[in-house]
């Protein structure tokens, strides 16, 4: 796993390897919110088993260079899986392209219901992979001897199936196509460049994700302040922004803080709204100072 990952790609894992006797290894990332790839070489061996990675960091805004992780990772056998939440609102991924093994996302991260999302696999791992559920739609016979499973994908659907927040996914997904997501990063990359100026003329802040590629996430600190304080104070004013560790404490422990306030900029979002935020934390900075 890499240093930036959500706690949902970390803790599975240590749970897996209590239960078989594997080794947690963590590629390391630097002061930028980068990883760094030669250490990731170092860590790959002929024993690793799964590699599993964000395609973008939820705290920092990084775009990870998953393309060259992937292929590394098959020069090993080792198969990849890509959290892909914080992406798929953002850009467009080609998950044969790419050629990854494993890709998943949350629907509520595009315009989508709660309680949804994707898991996609390339056929053969789906095939390995023993059904991890036990129910009506996923068997093929059952006698009190043995049962034996349906094909894909309804192997690994057991019983009745989110029906309804499936059909509203679809729906939230040809909304963003309809929009175009040429469209959507380029109004992004200019919400997140006009952001980093403006917030960058307050007195004090800190910027903590400064990759050379990043998407419309600014997490952002002011000197001697809480974030949560400046996060409430600004929520008092209308505007929403994430304060805390954003279920990523091993980014926050590497940067010794104790969490950050995230803005975080989606294509319905504009200039002058970043103007009103921006305005809103000089409020908070000089009530709290």
């Amino acid at each position: 796993v890499s240093a930036m990952e959500h706690h949902s790609n970390i803790v599975p894992w240590q749970m897996l390897c209590e239960k078989t006797g594997a080794t947690l290894r963590v590629i390391p990332m630097n002061e930028n919110g980068e990883l760094i790839l030669s250490e990731y070489e170092k860590l790959l061996s002929d024993k690793t088993k799964i590699v599993t990675v964000n395609h973008i960091s939820n705290a920092l805004g990084t775009i990870n260079p998953i393309k060259y992780m992937i292929d590394k990772a098959h020069e090993f056998g080792a198969a990849i899986l890509i959290d892909g939440a914080q992406a798929v609102p953002h850009l467009k991924p080609d998950v044969q392209e790419l050629d990854c093994d494993f890709y998943v996302f949350s629907g509520h991260k595009m315009c989508g219901p709660t309680g949804t999302g994707i898991l996609y696999g390339k056929e053969a791992w789906l095939n390995k992979l023993p059904p991890y559920q036990g129910g009506g739609e996923m068997i093929k016979e059952v006698t009190f001897e043995k049962t034996t499973y349906a094909d894909l994908p309804h192997k690994f659907e057991a019983g009745t199936p989110n029906i309804a927040g499936g059909i509203v996914l679809g729906t939230a997904v040809d909304y963003l196509n309809s929009i175009g997501f040429d469209n959507i990063q380029k109004q992004e990359l200019e919400l997140v460049e006009y952001g980093t100026k403006r917030l960058l003329e307050i007195e004090g802040l800190r910027i903590f994700g400064t990759a050379k590629e990043k998407t419309s996430v600014i997490s952002f600190n002011i000197e001697g302040i809480h974030p949560y304080d400046i996060g409430t104070i600004i929520d008092k004013l209308g505007i929403a922004v994430r304060t805390g560790h954003h279920c990523a404490q091993p980014v926050m422990e590497f940067f010794n803080i104790p969490g950050t306030i995230r803005a975080s900029f989606a294509f319905y979002n504009t200039k002058e709204e970043i103007d009103v935020m921006v305005e809103a934390v000089k409020k908070a900075q000089l009530m709290l100072s």
